[in-house]
């Protein structure tokens, strides 16, 4: 399984990025995949994940409403959309896939199977 992570950058607050995901070797019929993000000095946290077949997605408190989680199923690519970022979301983003995840656990890092190199996103003026 192999998961490229693309489009990070330096935007200034209130700013827009997108990122991508792309994926390849893995079952997309079945599982989650998600986004997480990693700030110096700090643990792994949660962004957003999606169920791969169906519509489910679920977002940290601390980005809803700002970020959006998409898919598209034909070019087995997943999406960050990042609107009205604040310094407070630079970190590294790292997607995520895994095969066994269940809802109530969409949100542990642990449950994940393969993560990408990470893109990194740095909010400053």
């Amino acid at each position: 399984v192999q998961l490229q992570a693309s489009g990070g950058g330096l935007v200034q607050p209130g700013a827009s990025l997108k990122l991508s995901c792309a994926a390849s070797g893995w079952s997309f019929r079945s599982g989650f995949m998600g986004w997480f993000r990693q700030a110096p000095g700090k643990e792994r946290e949660f962004v957003a994940a999606l169920k791969w077949s169906g519509s489910s997605t679920f977002y940290a408190n601390s980005v809803k409403g700002r970020f959006t989680i998409s898919r598209d199923n034909a070019k087995n690519t997943m999406y960050l959309q990042l609107d009205r970022l604040k310094p407070e979301d630079t970190a590294v983003y790292y997607c995520a896939a895994g095969s066994r995840i269940i809802n109530s656990n969409a949100r542990n890092p642990e449950a994940y199977d393969y993560y990408g190199q990470g893109t990194q996103v740095t909010v400053s003026s």
